[in-house]
């Protein structure tokens, strides 16, 4: 049975992802800490598979996602040292089977080119991919699956905690669907900004991408608030918080 180790590294966020026969059976979300050594992730990623079970899995490869360059050798350390495995890492170079049209084609960070690529594979194109993590970003790809560009802006966490920290008399809330949009209380009011704010960018932005394109897209949302913004939009097509998961492995065997 073929097993694949998929990290994907965010400046929030790792999330660890078990894939056998190409099929995601279990994942882990650790919060990204920019002085954690190789050692320390392996102790928590040998840890997270001892206690769901697959401690004595035999591995095909390790799949590395990451945006966060001083990570990346404590990475590679992890995967030599604790697995015996040279990591597939995405980077300029790769295999992609998906042409990069941006005018500098290296700045586009690897997260996007795996949920680019993955996102296109599954629902065709043309598609948007928008991932709702540290920043909200939208990319664009053509009906022939070309990467066209896309759309960067503040991530809905932060904007949250921003309004927290920067104004002396507003709480921090969770981020939720507050049912209505009049808020009868500032937490309700703070909730309904930031939601139906950020529901409102998604709709527009889309629009905005559609008419330069000339063409409706196929739309996609990932990351772990992909669900809750899914379901108040018809603007977004399919909810797929694991997108990441699946595109390191289509990266993985395209690069074998």
């Amino acid at each position: 049975m073929k097993t694949l180790l998929a990290i994907d590294v965010g400046n929030t966020n790792t999330v660890v992802g078990l894939l056998k026969n190409k099929k995601l059976i279990q994942s882990w979300r650790l919060t990204t800490v920019r002085e954690r050594t190789g050692d320390e992730h392996a102790v928590l990623i040998k840890n997270l598979l001892a206690l769901g079970g697959h401690d004595g899995l035999g591995l095909e490869g390790i799949a590395v996602s990451c945006v966060v360059p001083p990570l990346l050798p404590g990475i590679k350390d992890m995967c030599h040292s604790y697995f015996d495995c040279e990591p597939f890492i995405v980077q300029p170079g790769i295999k992609t089977g998906m042409p990069i049209l941006y005018e500098h084609p290296q700045e586009v960070g690897a997260d996007r080119i795996v949920l680019s690529v993955a996102g296109f594979h599954q629902y065709g194109g043309p598609c948007i991919v928008i991932d709702l993590g540290t920043a909200t970003t939208f990319d664009v790809i053509s009906e022939k699956g070309e990467y066209l560009g896309g759309i960067i802006a503040p991530g809905i966490g932060i904007s949250a905690e921003a309004l927290f920290q920067r104004a002396a008399k507003l709480p921090r809330v969770e981020i939720r669907d507050p049912g209505q949009v009049i808020g009868r209380n500032t937490v309700a009011a703070m909730q309904s900004g930031i939601f139906y704010g950020y529901l409102g960018l998604i709709e527009k932005i889309i629009d905005l991408a559609e008419k330069e394109l000339g063409d409706r897209t196929i739309n996609i949302a990932t990351g772990g608030l992909a669900p809750l913004m899914a379901r108040r939009t018809e603007k977004i097509h399919h909810s797929n918080p694991d997108l990441i998961m699946d595109g390191l492995q289509l990266l993985f065997d395209m690069n074998l």
